[in-house]
């Protein structure tokens, strides 16, 4: 089989598990994490069969890494772009910020005195702890119909929580090479002379986005130092920023082609057989459960600080809710991992814990609203 058939066969996977989730009750992301977690397990058994299928073999051609490139990018300024429409109200930073605080903190000791970790790598781990998915948990509000108001709030914490942990890393990265900040941060200067020449446009700014954050993946720049950039000077000169296809064809773009791309990247430069033993069984039980404990308990807090998000709201229904890790968690991962702040070993055990955080709202039944919400509630509008 050749590399490229074996990725159409992958692509193709995803899609079909995404449509059977669907049947299920899934929303996509949930069944794509589910089939990223078999990947590795599946393609150590095709290893044994075909050379060609290994991961080392499937994420080595250039052509691969040029379109991982492209997936990050589109992905990345995806997620990132919420981040201009954002204007929380003063419960929201309430709510955000233990709920970064406490499982970041708990991330760190972590890294330190369990794992032996320093440095960046220490404060990449603290990071992963903290995030919230801001597409998954709007996909997940959308489709129980939670309250406009409560909905605005929740997602609000989390860009709030998201643009923390990608500044702080995007700064830490920077502060390794000082020398390596000229070039990101001249490139977040792009949409200067645009603006001169009366370009306002948000398509334009999106198309240039992802652009700018494409070369940087390429060559290896600090693609976050220049997102978080670009996305301050678009808002001191209040600019706007949109991905350029329509809301279909970016939806589809990402559900069959930059989400699963991008889960399978990072999981196919795990090895099974080097990943297992890199962690003992109290290693891999810790980065199960403490993320996940330290993250809820971190929401309960700046619930209970913030106040009822409606009358009868449940703090442990929205601690949930803001658990969820998905998306933003997954192109986290993996661009720790090509910078090598991480071991595979720890890659792995952190992408399972982020599916059992992803499932915990449906398995808890968050499906269903309370009889005295479920009447009056809609879908909300991301309206920051």
């Amino acid at each position: 089989m050749s590399i490229l058939g074996a990725w159409v066969l992958i692509l193709l996977a995803y899609a079909a598990a995404a449509a059977l989730g669907k049947r299920l009750g899934l929303i996509a992301i949930v069944s794509q994490l589910l089939l990223a977690a078999l990947l590795p397990l599946a393609m150590h058994g095709l290893g044994e069969w075909s050379a060609h299928v290994e991961g080392a073999a499937l994420t080595a051609p250039t052509w691969v890494k040029t379109v991982y490139g492209a997936a990050f990018a589109l992905l990345l300024a995806a997620i990132l772009s919420d981040v201009l429409e954002l204007r929380p109200e003063r419960a929201a930073f309430k709510l955000a910020l233990p709920s970064f605080l406490l499982p970041f903190a708990c991330g760190l000791a972590c890294a330190v005195w369990l794992l032996g970790l320093s440095g960046l790598s220490a404060l990449a781990l603290g990071l992963v702890f903290a995030i919230t998915a801001i597409p998954v948990l709007y996909l997940y509000l959308r489709a129980i119909d939670y309250p406009p108001a409560a909905s605005r709030r929740l997602l609000q914490a989390a860009i709030v929580i998201d643009l923390l942990c990608w500044l702080l890393l995007g700064l830490g990265q920077g502060s390794l090479h000082p020398t390596s900040l000229l070039l990101p941060l001249l490139g977040a200067l792009a949409p200067l002379p645009l603006y001169a020449l009366g370009v306002r446009a948000a398509k334009v700014y999106g198309a240039l986005f992802i652009a700018l954050l494409f070369g940087a993946e390429h060559y290896h720049l600090n693609a976050l130092l220049l997102a978080m950039a670009y996305l301050g000077c678009l808002a001191w000169l209040k600019l706007g920023v949109q991905v350029p296809l329509s809301a279909r064809w970016s939806q589809a773009a990402q559900q069959y082609f930059a989400v699963p791309l991008i889960l399978s990247y990072g999981v196919l430069q795990v090895e099974l057989q080097d990943a297992l033993p890199g962690l003992n069984a109290w290693h891999w039980g810790a980065l199960l459960a403490l993320p996940i404990i330290s993250k809820l308990l971190g929401n309960w807090l700046g619930l209970r600080w913030a106040g009822a998000s409606f009358p009868g709201a449940s703090r442990w229904r929205e601690s949930l809710l803001l658990n969820i890790r998905g998306l933003s968690e997954i192109v986290f991962l993996n661009l720790l991992l090509t910078e090598r702040l991480i071991s595979p070993s720890l890659y792995l055990a952190l992408l399972l814990m982020s599916l059992v955080a992803t499932l915990m709202p449906a398995l808890a039944g968050l499906h269903r609203l309370p009889l005295n919400t479920a009447a009056t509630a809609r879908r909300p509008h991301v309206d920051y």
